[in-house]
């Protein structure tokens, strides 16, 4: 499968060149040139799989002859051989609603899923590499920790995470800060996640720079985490969907999570509305619900992960619904820097064929935890709150799975501001508060970020 940017689709690139530079030099995203959607038959032949076999079956046809398709559904046992759950993930019932569970990885996130698969596609790539890779990530919370579970201790690669200096949970923060290996940097940048991103792209923008370091990225605008992250979709349908079309609601932030749902639609997935669930950090609701994309000051709240506003992978969206013409979308992301794009009817129509929106504040958010745990006796985190109330805000409970993203235990002061009462840490975290913690507090300055690069590697 060839690959283009969204920003230049005369180029060409495999999976492996997509997958270690993370973002096109042109500052656009990667996508498939093209791609061949399942039919009715072939779904079927799906829908009785095993997560891993699942998993194989849906990525393998993206990834050319980056490995073959035994060596793929090998990394991918092994990716979640350390999975709590033996499906890798778990679905429960919350009344007419499904809350698809995906925090049984090894840092009680999401991102654990798409992270495991990476560090060892990253691990089977450096076997026969002389050059050692340094990736850099940007987190709101989540991602970092998963990222450097994935890549800890691994050969020829080292790993630094910008994530914003006391804007996330403890332990979030401290799954990330205990890790001894010393292929592992953590910098606290002193700002919001916008602008841990905004460092992370300006890098990968300075051709010199990411050449000279052999630079590559793991955060959700990598290709290969959307391909990873579309599979628990099938998974759900074939478990939940009897035939029947489902929505999904899913707590957003960066756009990448709800767009492998997208992926999975456009694959051909019975999929009816992809919700996006925010914050007061609302910039996709506004848009979704009004073409609104002013992005405004980021709010601090109950729900780290969505606080942000800037969401890097809906350049992937904007670019399908130009059908695909890179100059227009180059355009619209220049009007988006400059903070003056407003989506046009034609194409906020196409947007809400396949997607609705709802907002949550953070009192709002609060009680539809204290809602759930009275109503279930489930104890959920903010942000699987923020989806659940989404889907009942806009009335699609039925039939509707939401993305549960998070363990709770992980944002004790919304829990217990909710049911007074926290959620403890599974007896096989006790370990994260009982070891020093390990980070630079960094200015947000480009220079000074790219100078502590430099001279760690």
């Amino acid at each position: 499968m060839e690959y283009i940017s969204t920003r230049n689709n005369l180029d060409h690139f495999s999976f492996k060149s997509v997958f270690l530079k993370g973002l096109a030099d042109d500052g656009g995203l990667f996508v498939p040139k093209s791609f061949k959607s399942y039919s009715k038959e072939e779904l079927n032949k799906l829908s009785n799989l095993s997560y891993n076999d699942l998993a194989t079956e849906i990525i393998f046809p993206f990834i050319g002859d980056f490995m073959k398709k035994e060596e793929l559904f090998s990394i991918i046992s092994k990716s979640y051989s350390n999975f709590r759950s033996e499906n890798v993930v778990k679905i429960s019932n919350l009344g007419d609603l499904k809350v698809l569970e995906l925090f049984h990885g090894p840092t009680l996130a999401f991102k654990d899923i798409a992270m495991q698969l990476i560090g060892n596609f990253y691990q089977y790539h450096l076997e026969n590499e002389q050059k050692k890779i340094n990736i850099i990530v940007a987190t709101s919370g989540d991602t970092g920790a998963a990222a450097i579970d994935a890549l800890k201790g691994k050969s020829n690669l080292n790993v630094f995470v910008l994530h914003p200096h006391n804007r996330i949970s403890p332990v979030q923060r401290r799954l990330m800060t205990i890790q001894e290996e010393s292929n592992v940097f953590n910098l606290a940048i002193e700002g919001n996640f916008d602008d841990c991103q905004n460092l992370v792209k300006a890098m990968f923008n300075d051709e010199k720079f990411s050449s000279d370091i052999n630079m590559s990225g793991v955060n959700s605008i990598n290709w290969a985490r959307i391909i990873a992250q579309s599979v628990y979709y099938f998974f759900a349908y074939f478990k939940i969907g009897n035939g029947q079309p489902l929505s999904f609601s899913v707590p957003t932030g960066n756009f990448g999570d709800i767009y492998a749902g997208y992926l999975a639609k456009k694959l051909g997935l019975p999929i009816d509305k992809l919700i996006v669930a925010t914050n007061k950090n609302d910039i996709l609701h506004r848009a979704i619900s009004g073409g609104d994309y002013t992005q405004k000051e980021v709010k601090e709240t109950n729900t780290p992960s969505m606080d942000i506003q800037i969401a890097s992978n809906f350049e992937r969206l904007l670019y399908d619904i130009k059908q695909c013409n890179s100059d227009l979308t180059k355009d619209i992301m220049s009007k988006i820097k400059n903070n003056t794009y407003k989506i046009d009817s034609p194409d906020l129509n196409e947007i809400k064929k396949n997607f609705t929106s709802e907002m949550l504040d953070e009192n709002e958010t609060i009680e539809m935890i204290n809602f759930i745990y009275k109503e279930h006796q489930l104890v959920v985190d903010p942000h699987t709150a923020v989806g659940i109330g989404a889907a009942k805000k806009l009335g699609l409970e039925k039939n509707c799975v939401v993305l549960s993203t998070a363990h709770p235990c992980k944002f004790p002061k919304a829990i217990e501001d909710a049911i007074s009462k926290t959620e403890k840490l599974p007896d096989s975290f006790k370990y994260v508060y009982d070891k020093e913690e390990k980070f630079e507090v960094i200015s947000n300055d480009i220079y000074k970020v790219k100078n502590y690069i430099m001279n760690s590697i």
